[in-house]
This record gives structure tokens, sequence and C-alpha cells, in this order.
């Protein structure tokens, strides 16, 4: 017991070290050491008062004593708390009984069921005595025959600190073993107090520990200023804290939570499914204890977002915590700023969407499709009708052309596209239209203005749930283009004041776009215009060619490809097809000088390189002459291919002047290149130009083309090539119009970016039968029997009716060639679409058409020439030079 003690003296003496004796453990210290100490001080006194009395009364005291002083030692309430208390007690009961000199001390619960006892068999059966009056509160005193013998004995009660009876300890004696030495006794008492102020130190020491853990070594006064603390910062934080147990009951509401959830103030100890003015889904989230991270839950008019997490992850009690916090104004907030997000998305992918072609209409219908649904239900566009055809716009809101008409549905009932609207001028599009701003119109049911434009259609969209609209104007460069309409129906509220500046830049992004379109529609117009009245309109009627021809223009602009069919005399026919180097109207302007020099440089009837030669003088004359200040649109040559071919020979002649070569497509079907001499382009000069000159077969096709056929940036020209002569090879029978529109499928895209001309010409052979010619002796009588050779012919072919102008007009030129000219003379008759007359010599001396004096003899035979016959000319050869005269035939004698 000593040993004990001493133990627990030293712990806690180094427990308590340093301890202020303000502190809680230094307090409860200090009471227990005085309360031990008057304990010992009364057993004493008590013992020394007791000795002069008998055995009896020393045997009740002592017991008396015993058992009072045990049941107030300190320690004790604790030891009764433990879940064994026998294995406290007993010990020190038994330690206590030794050392107080009684028999037996013996701790029991209130119904008299032992803890201790000195006989260790008997602990936990009943106490064998009276116990009514101690568990009153009262000390009895009383001889019973127990488990010892006859004995005296004393039960006292033990209270706890509110003074109720927990238990009771009785000690005693044999009355046989009482003695009076006072001496012998108060040795035993004093050890018995020092142990109980060891177990009281011990337990001191215990419970300083368990505090300083608890409260992490902090004293009373800085405990009570962080309660203070917590206290001021759980009631003025701005965010509502909870705490509810497990089940489900409300321990602990801040201020915030109060005002938030509109709490009575005795919520705290309620269950919360009890808590009135809660919503149901609240209710459910604070009774379930499930975690919830920012989930937002509905308080009256306020918006709730959440946060749950249990108590116990720390081995806390069982519960959960519960922060609220306000997020109505943020919702609010956040709502506007998706709103202002969502409309700057829009404006981005119109600013992608609007505008991706020059095209009026189809930016219009961009400007329809990227609103819908994400602003309005239905959008319609309508444009001045003169600005589709690039025009300026009218000074009203009549003429107004429906170009594009989107919606959610489409059964609504707008005006369909393609209508052409005369806008009142009280509705909303007509007052746009002349003020140039928006007009808002929120409720259409209450719009009379508007009805008026339409009453029967009006009162069928409101029926259908449009009821809001935006009439925006077109505004670019000062003019206003059209309007677009933004309508709303009953899927979403009406337009209001926010969106008219959304509606306004929308539209502002369409109207440049729009605006470019109309321009660029003029001009290309303009341009297609001028380079469609350059070309050819018609072939012109010959027999010695079937003709097929295409003309594609580029998709970005007008540029300078041409191609022309032109009769020459003698039945031959001229092909041409050239290309200018450049793009836009000085491109297209170029290639009809070109073209115009062509056709008089043909009238010349010169070979094809010396055409080309002449065609290039002008190509270096117009680049010198005429500079243009725009690098994009220069014009730094043009190249170009001229052929003739003679139904008569059946022979072609061509040159090139930077051309690709044309293919050829024989009668058996296949296609060859032929090897005919490249020419600089026109412009460079400084090179001449070589004739190649080819013999063609009856119903050869003849295929020129422009570079845009053929070549392509995703493909090699050799390619190109192949494809060209695969579209044509193994068709021999198919008409040149058939056989133009399969090379363009086969060769081209939709859409092709550069100009295309295609020309395929089958050849014709004029037959044998229709030609006539003879030599000439340089001898005036031979004169005489041409004429009638002719007459022969003529009537040969049915022409008799030509006869006499025919006969007048070969006694004239070959006349001319015996008298002025040299050998060899000769004349041929062609019977073709006309009367052909050629008379050839050998020389270069052209005879020149005149007016005779009234005195003069002669001069006046090529005048008759000129009026009897429909046109004549001259042309020359290497061999000399041909006359030439046509007469038109009679509608009888017109060959097929």
């Amino acid at each position: 017991m000593v040993e004990a003690s001493t133990r627990l003296r030293r712990i806690s003496w180094r427990s308590l070290v340093g301890k202020s004796p303000r502190s809680v453990a230094g307090q409860v210290f200090v009471l227990q050491v005085a309360l031990v100490v008057l304990l010992v001080a009364s057993a004493v006194l008590a013992l020394m008062l007791q000795s002069q009395r008998g055995t009896r009364a020393e045997a009740e005291r002592r017991s008396l004593a015993v058992a009072q002083t045990f049941a107030h030692s300190p320690g004790v309430l604790d030891a009764l708390r433990a879940p064994e208390p026998s294995k406290v007690l007993q010990p020190l009961t038994e330690t206590g009984r030794a050392a107080a000199g009684v028999d037996f001390i013996v701790v029991m619960d209130t119904r008299g069921i032992r803890y201790t006892h000195p006989l260790p068999d008997r602990i936990g059966h009943r106490f064998v005595g009276t116990i009514g009056p101690p568990l009153a509160g009262r000390t009895h005193i009383e001889s019973v025959h127990g488990p010892l013998g006859q004995e005296v004995q004393a039960t006292v009660p033990i209270r706890n600190d509110g003074g109720r009876v927990i238990a009771l300890v009785s000690a005693g004696m044999k009355v046989k073993n009482v003695t009076s030495l006072v001496e012998r006794q108060i040795p035993i008492i004093l050890i018995g107090g020092a142990a109980a102020l060891g177990v009281a130190t011990g337990v001191t020491a215990l419970v300083s520990r368990r505090l300083r853990r608890q409260t992490r070594s902090l004293a009373p006064d800085e405990m009570r200023r962080m309660y203070e603390h917590h206290e001021a910062v759980l009631h003025s934080v701005r965010e509502g804290v909870l705490i509810v147990d497990d089940g489900g009951r409300l321990l602990l509401v801040n201020d915030e939570a109060r005002r938030l959830l509109d709490l009575p103030p005795d919520a705290e100890g309620k269950l919360v499914t009890r808590l009135p003015g809660l919503e149901p889904d609240m209710v459910e989230l604070l009774a379930s204890g499930r975690e919830a991270s920012d989930e937002v839950h509905l308080a009256g008019a306020r918006l709730l977002a959440v946060n749950q997490r249990p108590t116990d992850r720390d081995g806390g009690p069982k519960g959960t915590v519960v922060t609220l916090r306000d997020s109505t104004e943020l919702q609010a907030l956040s709502g506007r700023a998706e709103t202002a997000r969502e409309r700057l998305e829009l404006l981005y992918d119109a600013g992608l969407s609007i505008g991706t072609t020059l095209d009026v209409t189809r930016t219009a219908d961009e400007l329809a499709r990227v609103v819908i649904p994400r602003f309005a239900d239905f959008v319609s566009v309508d444009l001045a009708d003169g600005v589709l055809h690039g025009e300026e716009p009218s000074a009203t809101a009549t003429g107004m052309r429906r170009v594009a008409m989107r919606g959610i549905q489409d059964d609504s009932p707008l005006y369909e596209k393609g209508r052409l609207i005369d806008f009142l001028p009280s509705t909303p599009q007509a007052r746009g239209y002349d003020t140039g701003h928006l007009e808002l119109v929120t409720d259409l049911s209450d719009e009379p203005d508007w009805h008026a434009q339409d009453p029967k259609r009006a009162a069928a969209i409101v029926d259908y749930g449009i009821h809001s609209l935006i009439a925006a104007p077109i505004q670019a460069r000062g003019a206003v283009l059209g309007m677009v309409n933004f309508w709303r129906s009953k899927e979403r509220g009406p337009f209001d004041e926010e969106e008219l500046s959304l509606a306004e830049e929308l539209v502002a992004r369409a109207a440049v776009s729009i605006d470019n379109a109309r321009r660029y529609a003029r001009e290309h117009a303009l341009a297609v215009t001028l380079q469609r009245s350059l070309l050819p309109r018609a072939l012109p009627e010959q027999n010695a060619l079937e003709i097929g021809y295409r003309y594609l223009p580029a998709q970005s602009g007008v540029s300078g490809d041409w191609f022309d069919v032109i009769p020459l005399p003698g039945s031959r026919v001229a092909l041409v097809v050239g290309d200018v180097v450049g793009h836009g109207l000085h491109a297209a302007a170029t290639m009809g000088r070109l073209r115009t020099a062509v056709h008089n440089f043909s009238t010349l009837d010169v070979p094809p390189d010396e055409l080309l030669s002449h065609l290039d003088d002008l190509a270096g004359r117009i680049d010198q002459d005429e500079p243009c200040t725009d690098a994009a649109a220069a014009v730094v040559g043009a190249t170009c291919l001229y052929a003739i071919y003679d139904p008569v020979t059946r022979r072609c002649t061509m040159a090139r002047a930077g051309h690709l070569a044309p293919a050829l497509v024989a009668p058996d079907g296949s296609v060859t290149f032929p090897d005919l001499p490249p020419g600089p382009p026109l412009g460079l000069g400084g090179m001449p130009f070589r004739t190649a000159e080819f013999e063609l077969a009856e119903g050869t096709q003849i295929v020129l083309y422009t570079d845009g056929l053929i070549e392509d940036r995703r493909r090699d020209l050799d390619v190109g090539m192949e494809l060209l002569r695969q579209a044509l090879a193994g068709h021999p029978d198919r008409p040149p119009e058939q056989s133009c529109q399969a090379v363009l499928d086969a060769l081209l895209p939709s859409r092709p970016k550069d100009d295309v001309a295609l020309l395929i010409a089958r050849t014709h052979a004029l037959p044998p039968g229709r030609v006539a010619d003879w030599d000439v002796p340089p001898d005036p009588a031979a004169v005489a029997g041409i004429r009638l050779a002719a007459a022969g012919k003529l009537e040969e072919w049915g022409l008799t009716e030509l006869g006499f102008s025919m006969e007048l007009v070969l006694s004239e030129l070959v006349t001319n060639a015996i008298r002025h000219g040299c050998e060899p003379i000769h004349v041929r008759l062609i019977h073709d679409r006309a009367l052909i007359c050629e008379v050839s010599d050998g020389t270069s001396t052209s005879p020149h058409l005149r007016y005779a004096a009234t005195t003069e003899e002669g001069g006046r035979g090529l005048f008759l020439v000129s009026q009897m016959t429909e046109r004549w000319g001259t042309r020359y050869s290497p061999q000399g030079k041909v006359i030439w005269a046509e007469l038109p035939l009679p509608e009888s004698g017109t060959p097929c």
C-alpha cells in the first residue's frame, strides 16, 4: 500500500509540477489534499474520544469512523464509476481494513450487493445487515451475526457531487478484536489517509493529462477566450451552420442558418423532420445524413448551396455538420454571365458563318441559320428586289423580296420565301426601313399597325403562337438594303430592350457581307455581260464543220478565255481559242480587243502563223499603252490557237501562241495530240510562229480548249490530259454537243475556279461533184471557153438562174488575170452554201475597186463584180493570189 501510494505520488508530482494553482487540476488536487487531511484528523480525534468508552462503543466508533473515512476518500467515486469497481476497491478496502484495525470494510451498491469483502467468495452476494437508513442518507450502526461471527458494523452512504446516494460502505469489527489502545490505530489511519491521498493524486494526474490533451494545454482564461471567439465567429459568419446528430435531431444552429431557413428560436433540440417551414427536399437531405457538395435547394424565395459532411471521420460523435450559403444573387449573376457568354458565342459563330460567299441570297440564309434557335424561333430576311441584281436599294419598303426564311418548324404562316412584299408605311418593317432604327414589338396581338398589313395572315400568325418581333434594318454604307425580322413563339418569352443590341450587332455583321455580295454581283454581272457580249452569240452557218462548244465563267470572276468560229472564203472555216492572262474587267476587255483583231486579220485571209504575228504585235501594244495599276489584274500576255479547215482538200493548218495543243479524235475513236510547233504567248514578241498542216479524215473531231479545263493544283497537267483523252476516246459517233458535256463532267468540279472554253468540231468533206476547176491559158480567146464550161457546170448543179451573173463575173476575173497576171491561171467553182468562183494566177498584184469616169473606157469590171456578187476579195498564197467572189444561191439550190 505504501509503495503504491509512493508511486502515485511520484507520478502525480511530476504531472503537477509547473501547474498553476488556478488550473483545474491544481484546484482539484488542493481540495483532495484538504479533504484527506481533514478526514484523517477527524479519525484520530474520534479515536481519542472513543478511547474512554467501552469495548462495544469503541467498536461502533471505530467501525463508523472507518466507514465514513472510506466513504469520503478521494477516488472512491471514480472507482465506483469504473467498469469493474471491485478490481479497484477490493485492494483499497483490504489495505484500509488492515491499517484501520477493523475486521472488514465492505463497499456495496444501493441494492446491497457487495463490491468488496475480506472473503473474496462473498463479493457479489447481498450484504448482511440493514441498508434502509443508509439509503435514506443516515448512518446506521448495528450488531449482526455475519460471515465473520458476531460483528459490530457501521454502514454509511456514499454520495456523489450532487448529494445523491450512489453506494454504501460498511466497516465493522468483531467485538472480541476491539482494543482500546489508540496508539495502535492512529498509524493505521494515517497510512490510510496517505493511501487515499496517493490515489487522489494519481487520479488528479490522469485527469490533468487528459485535460491537457483535450484542451491542448490551454489555461482556463485561454479556453474562455477561445470559446468566446468561437461563439462570435459561429454567429457572425455569413454562412449558415447546423449540426445534426445521427438521430436527426438539431443540436446547433447559428444565426445565419436560422435566418436562411427561417427557423424558430427553440429549433435546437428538435427533430429536423418537425421543424416548420423547411422544404421537403431540404428535410430529406438533413435527415438522410448523406454527403452533399454544393447542392442547390429551395428555401422559400432563396436558392441555397448546401454542403453536408459527417462528423465522425476523426473519431467524433456520429452526426453531420451542414453549411448553407445563399446563392440567389450568385445564381442571378451567373445567369447574366451565362447569357452574356452565349451572346458572345453567338456573335463569334455569326462572324464565322455569315459571309462565306459573295452571294446575296446565301449570305441572308446564313444569317437566318445561325440565329435559329439560339436567339429567335423564326427569322425572315427581306431585301429590296434591286439588291438581288446588284442595284441600289429603293427609298421605301416596297418591292421587298423574301430571300430567306427559317424557323424551328416548317409550317409557320409567315410569308414564304421568294414572295415580293410591299410593306405598308405604318408597319414596323416600313418604319425601321425609313428610320434605319430597330423596331421592337413585344406583343404582336396588340399591334394594330402590324395587323394592317395583312389582317387575315396576322391573325393566323398570332394563333400559331408567334408573339414577339424585332424588325432590324440591314444598313451598309449609309443605305438600307432590306429588313431582318426576328420572331419568337410561345416556346420562349418576348424580346426585350437588352436584346435589341444583340440583334443590331448580328444584322450589322450580315449587312456588310450582303452589301459586298451586292457590289460583287453588280460588278460580276457587268463583267459577265461584257464578256458574253464579246463572245459569239451564235455560231455562223457553214457546212465544213459540225460545232459544239461550252463556255464556263470562273467562280472568282470573269477572265479572258474566248473562242470563235469564222467562215472564210472557199468554204473554209477558221477555229480560234484563246486565253488572256489575268482576271477581271481588264482581262475581259483585252480578250474582246484580241477577238476583234482576229476577226479583222482573218478578213485578210492570211495563214495562221502570220495572223498570230499580227496578234502578237497588238497584244504587246495593249500592255504598253494601257498599263494596269492593279497588279492582280495586270495583263502580262495571252495565248491563242488558230486553225483553218478546208472541206475541199480536208486539210487543216494550225499555229499556236503559248497555247495547249489540240486533241484530234479519229473516226475510229482513237485520240491523239498532234505535234504542233509551240510558240511564245502573245505580247512577248521576238519569236516567230510556225504552222503545221494535217490532212484529216472526214468525221475527225478537232478539240480546242483552254487551260482551265485540264489544269488543277490538285493534279498534274499530264493527269488532266489523260482524263481528257479518256473522256473523248471510244465515242466517234457522239455529237460534239454531247462530247462537250461529257468532257466537262469528267474533268471539272461543280464550280470551276478558272474560265473554261471548249470547242469541238467534227469535220465534213465537200463532195468532189460540187467542185469544178479548169486551167486557163494566157490567151484572151480562152475566156469564151471558160464561160461555156462554167455554164454547163451550173446547169448540172441546177443553178442555171445564176448563169448570166456567173458568166459576167468569170469573164471579168479571168480577163484581168490574163491581162495583168501571169501563169499559171486557174479557175475553180465551188457549190456550197453559196456559189463560189475563184480565179488564181502567179502574181501578187491585187486589183482595186474604183469608180471610172464617164469618159474612161475601162475600170468598171470590178465594180460590176461587186454589184453582181454577195461579197468578193483577194487572198494570197505562196504561188500568187486568188480573187474570189460569192453569189447567193436561189432557194431551191441551197445544198443540204
